[in-house]
């Protein structure tokens, strides 16, 4: 993928969407790790917390973008990221997290909540990056300071205006599909055909939003019926 083109832009826009939702309860991760310590380390914490993190993810996005390159993985990780996103519509999540008393304690959690739990962006982002590395540091280096200084905001927008999430999972879905439909093992059912991909990738999105949609409308009566 040439840098600066149409391809090139929405590419960065799609990571810097899924970095988005995916990232704000990493966030909150980061203030809960560090909210027990004296105010003068809490920036540091945070800013070497954010620091680790966005290292180890920028090195698994890295692993991940060659992984997809071996046949047949381009597929397993377009299914996951379908899972991903029907999840990100349904599943309520919890921030529970340890605190830390001490500096390089608080640092430490961080590190590892926020790369146990940036699994799922990590496959995202290396999908829509397709393969360049370039992306997937720009998408980090615009997403993570608005993330961690807007994670509170970010939240209650998506609270107050479910169709975000939406937006998101909608991303995630096409993303997926996208995955699928580059598999080289796959190119004797897409080709070069434009339409059928557009198709599929349409089919894609439409099935992930409409089975949340059902499935959180299923959980709204049960919790209606139940209280």
């Amino acid at each position: 993928m040439e840098l600066f083109t149409p391809e090139f832009w929405s590419a960065l826009l799609a990571i810097v969407i899924i970095d988005l939702v995916l990232a704000g309860d990493n966030a909150i991760v980061i203030g809960m790790a560090a909210r027990n310590l004296p105010k003068e380390n809490q920036k540091k914490v945070i800013f070497w917390g954010t620091f680790g993190a966005i290292a180890i993810r920028s090195v698994l996005t890295l692993v991940v973008v060659w992984l997809l390159l071996i046949p047949g993985l381009r597929v397993v990780g377009g299914l996951l990221l379908v899972w991903i996103a029907y999840k990100l519509l349904v599943e309520e999540k919890s921030h529970e997290v340890k605190t830390a008393t001490n500096l390089w304690a608080a640092i430490r959690t961080i590190i590892i909540a926020d790369t146990a739990m940036g699994l799922d962006n990590v496959l995202a982002v290396g999908g829509a990056a397709h393969g360049n590395f370039v992306l997937v540091v720009l998408g980090l280096l615009i997403s993570v300071p608005i993330v961690v200084w807007g994670s509170t905001l970010i939240l209650k927008l998506m609270e107050r205006f479910p169709f975000i999430i939406y937006i998101g999972s909608g991303v995630l879905a096409f993303t997926a599909a996208k995955m699928i439909e580059e598999e080289p093992l796959l190119n004797g059912i897409f080709g070069e055909m434009a339409a059928i991909k557009w198709g599929f990738s349409i089919l894609v999105v439409v099935l992930v939003l409409l089975a949340g949609r059902l499935k959180n409308k299923s959980k709204a009566r049960a919790s209606v019926s139940t209280s």
